[in-house]
């Protein structure tokens, strides 16, 4: 249960940093209550949508030797904005893959701290 919870915390850290990164990255309303409602949006697309998504696009992953890899998170992420638009509001869809991009090396690093 520690492991989900530091993960979940991770992730809102990363979001945090993202959004004092990138400028078109904008969260609304209670910061941290924000950052942790975000962060369990984000974590559920990715738990249970992202996989199929990566199934149905697996040739084009392989095509591209894994580089759509980052569309597809980017696109979670801006499911993640389309169900969150009191929230989160990203500015165009370069914005949405940067950020997707800075999210992912930052939680990255952070979860190589964690053992199972």
């Amino acid at each position: 249960m520690i492991y989900f919870l530091l993960r979940w915390l991770f992730l809102a850290i990363a979001i945090g940093i993202t959004a004092w990164l990138m400028p078109g990255f904008q969260i609304q309303g209670d910061y941290w209550m924000s950052l942790f409602i975000i962060s369990a949006v984000y974590g559920l697309v990715n738990a249970f949508i992202r996989p199929i998504v990566m199934l149905l696009t697996c040739p084009l992953v392989i095509l591209t030797l894994g580089l759509f890899t980052l569309i597809i998170n980017a696109l979670m992420l801006s499911l993640t904005n389309w169900f969150l638009p009191n929230i989160l509001t990203i500015d165009t869809f370069w914005t949405t893959l940067f950020a997707a991009i800075i999210i992912s090396i930052i939680s990255g690093l952070l979860n190589m701290f964690l053992h199972d």
